[in-house]
C-alpha cells in the first residue's frame, strides 16, 4: 500500500501538467505578493484618497477608527493573508469610490478587455502571418525589406501616438468621434460597439502584428529547409498546398506560442488605449483604483489579469501540443 501512495505521488510529481499547475500557483502568489507591497510603498494611504484635504482635520481619535476600518491597523502581513484568504473565498473587497463590490465591477469591465483583446489579436494574425510568409517568400527581396519595414513601424511607433492620430483623422475628415458616446456593449448596440472597438483594436493590433510577423517569417524559414520540405517538392507537391499544408502548420507552433503571450500581455496592456479611447475595461479600472488608492481595486484587479494571463498561457501550451504531435511526443 506504502509503494502504491508513493507511485502515485511520484507520477503526480512528474506529470508536466501538475507542474505547470503548481508553477501557476507561484505566479499568482508573487504577483500578490509583489502588488500588495508596491501599494503600501506609495505615498498616502486610503484615508487621505476617500476623504481629500480633509483628511487634515480628522483628530487622532476618527484617524485611529478610519485605519481600523479598513484594516490599516493591523501589521502588513496579517494585512496580505486577510486581504488573499477574502480573494480564495471570492470576497474581492469592495470600492470607496463607486460603492460597488471589486467582484461586480471586475465582471462588468472584463467583457470589454476580453473584446478588445480577441479583436486585437484577430487583427494582428490577419496582418502578420500572411506579412510573414510574404517576407518569407524572398528573402533580402523587395518583399521581404517591405515587410520587414512594416513590423519595424509596428514595434517603432508608439500606440498612443497613433490611436491620437486616427481619433483626430476620424474626427476631422468623417465626423466620427467615438469618444462622444457612452460605451455600448455588443448586447445593447453591437454596430455602434464595433465602431467604439475599431480604432483601438486596429492600433493594438497593428503593434502586435509586428511580433507575430518576425516570428512567422524566421519559423517559416526554418521549415523550409527541412528535409520532408524537399521530399514533398520532390514528389510534385502543389507549391500552394505546400506552402499552407505543410510549411505554414509546421511552422505554427512558435507563432501560436508568440501570439498566446501577446494575448495575456493585451489584457492588462491595453489601460493606455482604453484610456484614450473611454473603454471601461480591466486597464483603466486598475488605472482609476491607482488614482484613488483603493487597494481592494487594484490588488484584486491586478490578481484576476494574472489569472487570466496564466490560464492563456496553459490554453496556448495545450493548442500548440495539440498542433505539434512531436510536443506531445517529449
Amino acid at each position: 500500500m506504502p509503494q502504491k501512495k508513493g507511485a502515485v505521488l511520484h507520477s503526480l510529481r512528474s506529470s508536466p501538467t501538475v507542474r505547470r499547475l503548481v508553477g501557476a500557483l507561484g505566479t499568482l502568489f508573487g504577483v500578490a505578493i509583489t502588488v500588495f507591497v508596491m501599494l503600501r510603498a506609495l505615498p498616502g494611504d486610503q484615508i487621505t484618497a476617500a476623504y481629500g484635504i480633509e483628511a487634515a482635520g480628522l483628530t487622532e481619535e476618527q484617524r485611529e477608527t478610519l485605519r481600523a476600518y479598513y484594516g490599516l491597523d493591523q501589521p502588513l502581513i496579517v494585512q496580505f493573508f486577510t486581504w488573499l484568504g477574502n480573494v480564495v473565498t471570492g470576497n474581492l473587497g469592495y470600492s470607496s469610490r463607486t460603492n460597488q463590490s471589486v467582484l461586480e465591477m471586475t465582471l462588468l469591465s472584463l467583457p470589454v478587455t476580453l473584446q478588445l483583446a480577441v479583436l486585437s489579436i484577430l487583427v494582428a494574425l490577419l496582418i502578420g502571418i500572411p506579412l510573414g510568409m510574404l517576407s518569407a517568400s524572398r528573402p533580402n527581396a523587395a518583399r521581404d525589406w517591405l515587410g520587414q519595414g512594416i513590423g519595424l513601424a509596428g514595434l517603432g511607433v508608439p500606440n498612443f501616438l497613433l490611436a491620437t492620430f486616427l481619433l483626430g483623422l476620424a474626427a476631422q475628415v468623417w465626423g466620427f468621434n467615438p469618444n462622444g458616446l457612452g460605451y455600448a456593449s455588443p448586447w445593447e448596440n453591437l454596430w455602434l460597439n464595433l465602431q467604439q472597438m475599431m480604432m483601438p483594436s486596429l492600433v493594438l493590433g497593428f503593434a502586435v502584428a509586428a511580433p507575430v510577423m518576425r516570428t512567422t517569417r524566421t519559423a517559416v524559414l526554418e521549415v523550409r529547409s527541412l528535409d520532408f520540405i524537399r521530399t514533398a517538392k520532390a514528389k510534385g507537391v502543389p507549391p500552394r498546398r505546400l506552402r499552407w499544408s505543410h510549411i505554414l502548420r509546421n511552422a505554427l507552433v512558435p507563432v501560436v506560442t508568440m501570439t498566446g503571450m501577446q494575448f495575456g500581455f493585451l489584457l492588462g496592456g491595453a489601460v493606455v488605449m482604453e484610456q484614450i479611447f473611454s473603454l471601461p475595461g480591466l486597464g483603466r479600472q486598475v488605472l482609476l483604483g491607482m488614482n484613488q488608492q483603493e487597494y481592494a481595486v487594484v490588488q484584486s484587479t491586478v490578481l484576476v489579469i494574472a489569472l487570466l494571463f496564466v490560464i492563456v498561457n496553459l490554453l496556448t501550451d495545450l493548442l500548440y501540443r495539440k498542433i505539434d504531435p512531436r510536443v506531445r511526443a517529449d
